[in-house]
């Protein structure tokens, strides 16, 4: 059973930059597919971005494209989001997700991932 633990929330301002940060457990991390997914208040959870289960391949909202970047070290069981040129609609608390299938795509989809951590809150102000 997989186990998934974020960090690197905060509070920043418009314009700023943050890392989060994903750490897996109990799955062998290297043969899944891993999103980053987040959820404001009153909304729906929504997609951010994904990347497959070696880093080659990756994906992003629309609304992220050119500011938020995706990664993986499989060596260190961990998956990143590195978010930069934050609005304050990107407030939200932010999941990390580990797919179903092995050896898979990125997905966009919440129904693809087996897996949730806990959630990080991140905060941007005006």
């Amino acid at each position: 059973q997989g186990r998934l633990v974020e960090s690197g929330g905060g509070l920043v301002q418009a314009g700023g930059s943050l890392r989060l940060s994903c750490a897996a457990s109990g799955r062998t991390f290297s043969r899944y597919a891993m999103g980053w997914f987040r959820q404001a208040p009153g909304k729906e959870r929504e997609f951010v971005a994904a990347t497959s289960w070696n880093g080659g391949i990756t994906a992003y909202a629309d609304s992220v494209k050119g500011r938020f970047t995706i990664s993986r070290d499989n060596a260190k069981n961990t998956v990143y989001l590195q978010m930069n040129s934050l609005k304050p609609e990107d407030t939200a608390v932010y999941y990390c997700a580990e797919t179903a299938a092995a050896l898979g795509p990125p997905r966009s989809s919440t129904r693809d991932y087996a897996y949730w951590g806990q959630g990080t809150q991140v905060t941007v102000s005006a």
